[in-house]
């Protein structure tokens, strides 16, 4: 059977829906995102959490590695997967993670949309970014990669994967555009989530006030509007109507 062939196409496309249907359903059965998402769980759990990834800081680091390329692939929205890597491993290794892990998955992702679901995508989102499809044909890595630095100007991750299907990006510059363009948002997220396990560790209770007071936290939010700033005269000179 022919890669091609549009029989093989279904097929291979409604595998990967079916394992993306089952995978969410064994997240919200398996685990309850109220707990894993509040202050006392992860305070409670902090330390053994810590302490395993210290003894086994390669095997995790694969491992985190690996999760990230399949939740891109899972079309999954990663603002929470990235705070909970840099509350694991830290900035600088969680950055890495997730800057090598959302690249591979990302690609993998646009590859597979643009084999299989290609036609769906023009339908769905041709309209709506079409202003964009001009600037990023004339130059479309370095476009791209300012798309990707602004954060896709709130379009969500997943969606920012699959828009390069509407002009056939190669691949070299899909794969050098995510990987610069994503490293500040990424480090600024990954910064703030490191930040969240040392506002646990100083205190008994999270409050918003001990929480911006802390440099850790506050930093990495300055760090955020200074994108959106730069991102604002990016998209005016370069994105303009």
């Amino acid at each position: 059977m022919k890669l091609e062939s549009s029989n093989f196409k279904i097929y291979l496309g409604s595998a990967y829906l079916i394992v993306l249907f089952m995978a969410i359903y064994f997240l919200f059965s398996t685990f309850d995102l109220k707990d894993l998402t509040s202050y006392e769980f992860i305070k409670e759990n902090r330390e053994t959490i810590l302490i395993y990834k210290d003894n086994n800081i390669f095997f995790l680091t694969i491992i985190f590695f690996i999760i990230t390329i399949f939740l891109n692939l899972l079309l999954t929205p990663m603002i929470i997967p990235t705070l909970i890597i840099g509350f694991i491993f830290g900035k600088w290794l969680g950055t890495l993670i997730l800057i090598f892990g959302n690249t591979l998955g990302g690609f993998l992702l646009y590859r597979l949309t643009k084999t299989f679901f290609s036609d769906l995508i023009e339908k769905k989102f041709r309209t709506k970014f079409s202003k964009f499809i001009d600037f990023f044909n004339r130059n479309e890595m370095f476009y791209f990669m300012c798309f990707r630095f602004m954060g896709g100007g709130g379009t969500p991750f997943p969606i920012q994967n699959i828009l390069p299907v509407l002009f056939n990006m190669s691949a070299k510059n899909y794969i050098v555009a995510t990987l610069l363009g994503i490293i500040p948002t990424t480090f600024v997220t990954v910064s703030l989530g490191s930040g969240i396990e040392k506002i646990i560790d100083q205190n008994a209770q999270l409050s918003f006030l001990s929480a911006i007071q802390s440099q850790e936290i506050y930093l990495p939010i300055i760090g955020f509007f200074i994108i959106l700033i730069i991102a604002y005269f990016v998209k005016k000179f370069y994105f303009k109507n």
